[in-house]
Order: structure tokens, then C-alpha cells, then sequence
């Protein structure tokens, strides 16, 4: 195997590590997808993939660290949740990140539930707020993806096309 194979091999394990990481806590996942097909681009030195290209790839990463904490609060906002659930929310995302799978996947609701209850409003109330941010982060992981894919998307076309 030669040097350009080994980059090769280097960049689509980073791009598969970084899709799963879209869904698993702990990895990185637009991150690694960038640096995957950053290093591909680099086996080439830059001859199809240029600078414009990477920057729009750079972006569009660093957009789905902003898609997670919009559709937080977006889904709480859409169930009728009050700013302090919304708050609760994104502390219980941030917080849910270091505490694995079942932290990612109920910090939100937790959080959202926790700022609910804050502001003086029924466990009714509370719990619709926290189901709202849990669909959010599901919506959110649905939009990373799609994301994902058309950073993966740009690259092919600006190689091959």
C-alpha cells in the first residue's frame, strides 16, 4: 500500500467514524467527517478539492454544532415550554454529552423538565416541555445527517465533476 492509498484508507475510516458520530456521544462526528475528507483532498494535494471548497465543508460543520442546540430549543418552544425549560434544555444537552448515550438522550428532556418546574408550572406542563426537547434532538439529529451527507455530497462533486 502506498502513501496515497494509506490517506485514503486514513479519510474514509475518519468520514465513517464521524457519521456515527453524528448519533453517538463521545466522537466528534462533522469534525471527523471534515478532517476525513480534509485529508483526502490533502492526498491529492488539493488538485480537485481546493480551498473554496473546504471553507463551504468547514462551515457546514461547524452549522450542525448549531443545528443541536436550535432544535433543542426549537422542539421545547413548539410544545410550550417557558425560557427557563429552554434554558434547562440546552444545560441538560451540554450536560448529557459527558454522561454517554442515555445522557444525550435525556439531558434535554431532564433539563427542559427541571427549567419547567423552575418557573412555577405543573408537572403536566413540565413534562410536555421535556417531550418537546426530545424531539427536537431527534429533529436535530435528523438535520445533522442531512447535513453530513451533503458535505460528503459537495466533495464527491467537486472531485469528480
Amino acid at each position: 500500500m502506498d502513501t496515497v492509498q494509506a490517506y485514503y484508507l486514513l479519510a474514509a475510516l475518519l468520514v465513517l467514524a464521524g457519521l456515527a458520530g453524528l448519533v453517538l456521544p463521545g466522537l466528534p462526528g462533522s469534525p471527523l467527517i471534515f478532517g476525513g475528507l480534509f485529508i483526502a483532498a490533502w492526498a491529492e494535494d488539493f488538485t480537485y478539492v481546493g480551498a473554496g471548497t473546504l471553507i463551504v465543508l468547514a462551515v457546514l460543520a461547524v452549522l450542525t454544532y448549531a443545528v443541536d442546540f436550535w432544535a433543542t430549543m426549537f422542539g421545547a418552544k413548539k410544545f410550550g415550554a417557558s425560557k427557563r425549560a429552554v434554558i434547562g434544555a440546552l444545560i441538560g444537552a451540554v450536560v448529557g454529552l459527558f454522561l454517554g448515550l442515555p445522557g444525550v438522550i435525556f439531558g434535554p428532556f431532564i433539563g427542559a423538565v427541571i427549567g419547567e418546574l423552575s418557573a412555577q408550572r405543573g408537572l403536566q406542563d413540565a413534562a410536555r416541555a421535556g417531550f418537546g426537547a426530545t424531539i427536537g434532538l431527534a429533529i436535530g439529529v435528523a438535520v445533522k445527517m442531512a447535513v453530513a451527507f451533503s458535505m460528503i455530497g459537495i466533495f464527491i462533486f467537486a472531485r469528480f465533476l
